[in-house]
Order: C-alpha cells, then structure tokens, then sequence
C-alpha cells in the first residue's frame, strides 16, 4: 500500500537519486546548487512550494510530488500547478502517481483553491495514460521564453 506524506527534512538522502532521476527522463541537467535550493525552498515556510513523497510498504520513497500556488486573473481563487511529479521506474502502474496527485488534489481543496494543473511532454505516454484517467486534457499549448540561461 502506497503512503502518502508532507516532505521532510530526513528524506533528502532518499529524495536526491529520485530528484535526480526526474531531471533525467527531461533530458535536462540542473546544477548542485539549483538543486540544493529547490530543496531548501520544499522545507521553507517563507516559499509557496510544497512537497510530499510516496513511501512503499517498506517505508522506501518511491516518488514525489512538488506544487506552488499563484493567484489567477481568472478567478479570486487561488490556482495550484503541479510542478514536478515522479515515481521511480521500478514501482510504476502500483498507485503511487495517482496517490500524488490525489494528494494534491486534496490539498488544494483543503485551501480553497480554484484548479489543480500541471503540464508534460507530449510523448510521456506512460504518464499521460494515468493524466487523462484522473483530469481534463484542455488542448492548450504551452509556449515559453527563456528569460534566463
């Protein structure tokens, strides 16, 4: 049975090689320091960036999960993205991915929030399998400017 549970601070050792392997399926790098902070941002009160992780039956972490909220043009409610989402290779298809994002679901009702959304490659099949079972895909594109390198 899949645990969910709010991070905290004795998880990063367990937390590190699974972080590591998100930014990895992204075929993307990100350095020591960026990492150690978006750690520390996890844990800081003072930031709007909440964490919980999925521990097996064994108490191992087996994924994890990151939001922040924003207010919305939109609505006088806030809105939560879902920025970061990962379950180990190993223990994909048991319920871990969806416990996340139940999870946060649950948490953005608790805080009175508008939506939850988040955003994935279009080729992520796998997770986009699990995405269309559990939301509405609502045909946006996604666009960005890089404002910094």
């Amino acid at each position: 049975m899949t645990r969910i549970r709010p991070i905290a601070p004795a998880d990063h050792d367990a937390w590190l090689p699974l972080w590591r392997g998100y930014v990895d399926f992204y075929e993307s790098e990100l350095s020591a320091e960026q990492t150690a902070l978006t750690w520390h941002r996890l844990l800081d009160p003072q930031f709007a960036l909440h964490g919980a992780v999925a521990e097996d039956d064994a108490g191992l972490l087996v994924g994890f999960v990151h939001w922040l909220t924003h207010p919305a043009t939109w609505s006088a409610a806030p809105y939560v993205y879902l920025e970061d989402l990962y379950v180990a290779p190993a223990t994909r298809g048991a319920g871990a991915g969806r416990a996340l994002i139940a999870h946060v679901e649950q948490w953005a009702q608790e805080h009175d929030a508008a939506k939850v959304y988040w955003l994935t490659q279009e080729t992520n099949t796998t997770a986009r399998a699990l995405y269309d079972r559990v939301a509405t895909h609502t045909g946006f594109v996604h666009y960005e400017i890089a404002v910094r390198s």
